[in-house]
């Protein structure tokens, strides 16, 4: 099969799991930023981009997490990690699962993995994405708590504010409405104000 071809797979698997949406240039930018070209990424770590592409259509490495408008393969810098700390790709699914005592739940982070839209997480990993759920569980039962302290909230804001980006325009489409950052880290910014340090006037 031609690089053509792949990359054409490549990107119909992309847009049946993330649908059509049109790329901005701001969005270009965005993702310019903060993700690398598959095949520059492949170039410098000694990989073949299409050996690459295969794998991300058979499931055993995550697909793109953008498609830039000039049709770019966009993919984290770190895309290889985790299969390298799990001993290969022929090992990386166990390795991943194994990080949740339940395997319906390792199953379905596994999948949510494989599909390349954990844009939210600057590193992802097993570990960014179990505390991701609990802090933004967390970040909902304090709103939800009237003697929750402000303090506590607003740590918690900020633990998950260091561990997710921007995002992007794009991904409100794609994820059809606000992202995890807008609901709770700005949402709650604007709407429940900081506490005045002590000392502080």
């Amino acid at each position: 099969m031609s690089q053509t071809d792949l990359k054409q797979q490549l990107a119909q698997r992309f847009r049946e799991v993330n649908g059509d949406h049109p790329m901005t240039a701001a969005d270009d930018a965005y993702v310019s930023a903060q993700f690398v070209v598959l095949e520059e990424l492949c170039a410098v770590r000694g990989r073949d981009a299409d050996a690459v592409r295969r794998l991300m259509l058979d499931g055993r490495l995550p697909l793109p997490g953008y498609l830039r408008s000039d049709g770019a393969e966009m993919v984290p810098a770190d895309l290889f990690a985790l299969a390298d700390e799990a001993g290969g790709v022929d090992l990386l699914e166990a390795w991943f699962t194994a990080h949740w005592d339940d395997p319906v739940t390792g199953k379905t982070e596994w999948d949510a993995y494989l599909s390349g839209q954990y844009v939210c997480l600057h590193s992802v990993n097993p570990a960014t994405i179990r505390r991701k759920d609990e802090l933004t569980a967390a970040i909902s039962a304090a709103i939800d708590d009237p003697d929750a302290p402000a303090a506590h909230l607003h740590a918690l804001v900020d633990e998950l504010d260091a561990l997710e980006p921007a995002f992007t325009a794009y991904d409100r489409l794609r994820f059809g409405g606000p992202t995890s950052r807008d609901t709770c880290i700005d949402a709650i910014r604007a709407r429940i104000p900081r506490p005045e340090r002590p000392g502080r006037r």
